[in-house]
This record gives structure tokens, C-alpha cells and sequence, in this order.
């Protein structure tokens, strides 16, 4: 949904993945969704031969069904349309904000994480460096090769990363300690049950 209303307003810019989804689709066919299942299923062959530890049956699902379902929310045409003011900026704020908080629920969750998110933490893994480094690092060369097709490029395609970055990386910490609370307050449940 997050992509879908930023695809709504792509003429202040959209984030790298969907500019060069955009870019692919203007110049291919297909739908944006599907350029998405394309690009998804491709890292995921990558991250094969790379690191498998975050593949698994979360990756694939998000990789088949993230595209889909956000082609059925812009066919649906539910979702805010671009007023070409200031107000387009805060359509593309909340669209930035429920991709980074859906993206850290995710892969919290520990079923795998997207095939983009699964990529961009094995980087970090392999290098050392920070989960923000690396995907600002990603983003950043998925953007080269979208401008360079002509997807929707504008100013807040920069920003984008710098905001999705940081919501991404919190909403992981926050979604991991939620998981960790609960399992933690389960064993103590099945332990007081044990003892009783």
C-alpha cells in the first residue's frame, strides 16, 4: 500500500526500487507489480549464490505478492490522487512511513525477510557495515540505473531513502523487541505452568 500511494503522487519522486520499476514499465509494458515480482525474484537468485541465511518462505511470499497487490491498490483507485500542491508531499510522507514500519514488521517477524530487505542485510552482515549504510548504499545504485531509463526522478527521490531508512531500521528494533517480549512472557507462562 506504502508504494501504491507513493506511485500516486511519482512526479515529486519516488523511492529507487519504484522509479526504476516505473522506468521498466514505461519502457517494457507489463505492470509496475510485476516489474517488482521481476526485480524481486532476481535478488532472490542473487542472494542464493550470496548469503541464503534470509531466504526463506517470507522472501518468496513478498517477492510474489508485494507487486500483485499493490498493482490491485492502484487499480482500485482508493487510494488519494495527486493534487499537485504541497499536499502531494504528505501523501508521499505516509506512503515513505508505512513502507519503512511494514518493512521492519516484516522481517521481525523472522519468516525472511523481502527479497530487497534480505539483500540489503546481507551486505550489511558481509561488510560490518550498518543496516542504514548498506541500504542507503543499494538504494543509491538502484537509483543510477533508474534515472539512467528515465523513471520518475525528483526531489523527494532523495529524500526518500535518508526517511525510509531510518523508519525501517527502527521499526525492525521495535518489532524485534515486541517478538522478544512475547516469547519472553510465553516461557514464563509455560514455566509457572510447569511448576504448578
Amino acid at each position: 500500500m506504502g508504494n501504491a500511494i507513493a506511485v500516486k503522487v511519482k512526479y515529486v519522486g519516488l523511492h529507487p526500487w519504484e522509479v526504476l520499476n516505473v522506468a521498466l514499465y514505461q519502457h517494457f509494458g507489463l505492470t509496475i507489480g510485476t516489474w517488482g515480482v521481476i526485480c524481486g525474484l532476481f535478488l532472490i537468485l542473487i542472494s542464493v549464490f550470496f548469503n541464503r541465511k534470509y531466504i526463506n518462505i517470507g522472501t518468496v511470499l513478498n517477492a510474489l505478492c508485494i507487486g500483485p497487490i499493490m498493482d490491485l491498490f492502484l487499480r482500485l483507485d482508493i487510494l488519494p490522487k495527486a493534487t499537485h500542491s504541497w499536499i502531494d508531499y504528505v501523501i508521499l510522507l505516509s506512503g515513505i512511513v508505512i513502507t519503512g514500519i511494514g518493512g521492519g514488521m516484516y522481517v521481525a517477524a523472522g519468516i525472511g525477510a523481502g527479497p530487497r530487505d534480505g539483500f540489503m542485510l546481507s551486505i550489511s552482515e558481509k561488510t560490518g557495515i550498518s543496516v542504514i549504510k548498506a541500504r542507503i548504499m543499494v538504494e543509491s545504485f538502484v537509483l543510477i540505473i533508474g534515472l539512467i531509463l528515465r523513471g520518475p526522478v525528483f526531489i523527494a527521490t532523495f529524500l526518500y531513502t535518508f526517511i525510509q531508512s531510518p523508519v525501517f531500521h527502527r521499526s525492525l528494533k521495535l518489532f524485534k523487541w515486541l517478538m522478544d517480549s512475547i516469547a519472553r512472557r510465553k516461557k514464563a507462562a509455560e514455566d509457572n505452568v510447569a511448576i504448578n
